[in-house]
C-alpha cells in the first residue's frame, strides 16, 4: 500500500493505493493520528484502492469519528468493488461517498 498526503491549509488529502487489509491497516490508522491534528477537512481518495478488509473499514471508521468532531471527511474515487463492500457492510450510510 501507498500513502500520498496533500495539505492545503486545513485540508487534508490522502490518496491511498493498492491493498488496505490486516498487514497494511496499522500504517494507515498511524498516519492519520499524527496528520489530523487541526484539520477540518479530509479527503480520502481511494481511486487506486485494489481491496479493503474490515480493518482497512475499521480505520475508515476511526477517522470519520475523529472527523466528526473537528470538520468532516469525505470518500472519493471508490470502484465498484469497493463500492459494493461498503454497500453490503452498511458503510455507505456511515460515511460521505463522493
Amino acid at each position: 500500500m501507498t500513502i500520498n498526503k496533500n495539505k492545503n491549509g486545513d485540508v487534508l488529502t490522502i490518496s491511498i493505493e493498492g491493498r488496505l487489509d490486516t498487514v497494511t491497516a496499522p500504517q494507515l490508522e498511524s498516519e492519520l493520528k499524527a496528520s489530523l491534528d487541526g484539520i477540518k477537512t479530509l479527503v480520502l481518495d481511494i481511486s487506486t484502492l485494489e481491496y479493503i478488509s474490515s480493518a482497512g473499514l475499521r480505520v475508515l471508521l476511526s477517522a470519520q469519528k475523529t472527523m466528526n468532531k473537528q470538520g468532516s471527511m469525505k470518500v472519493t474515487g471508490a470502484n465498484e468493488a469497493i463500492m459494493e463492500i461498503f454497500e453490503v457492510t452498511g458503510f455507505i450510510d456511515l460515511l460521505n461517498i463522493e
